[in-house]
């Protein structure tokens, strides 16, 4: 967003106005702008510190799952015969 002057300016909240008494679609348009902003996901990491080797451990965990999950997908079903 710009000023008269064409500084940017800073928004600090997302704003919807309710049109005609449309009080869902306004919190369907509310919700969709915080998600796009990424917002909650921000003050989800935030909330409480995770040691770095901690994360290391997830990431390790999440890739080590992920590669069992395509090995499962691209492997030949046993015969049932």
């Amino acid at each position: 967003m710009r000023n008269l002057k064409g500084k940017r300016i800073k928004e600090f909240g997302s704003t919807v106005i309710v049109e005609d008494g449309k009080f869902e679609k306004a919190i369907r348009q509310f919700k969709k702008r915080v998600e796009e902003s990424g917002l909650l996901m921000n003050l989800r990491e935030k909330e409480a510190y995770i040691k770095p080797t901690t994360k290391r451990k997830a990431a390790k965990n999440a890739a080590k799952k992920r590669w069992k999950k395509k090995l499962e997908q691209q492997s030949i079903p046993p015969k049932m015969y």
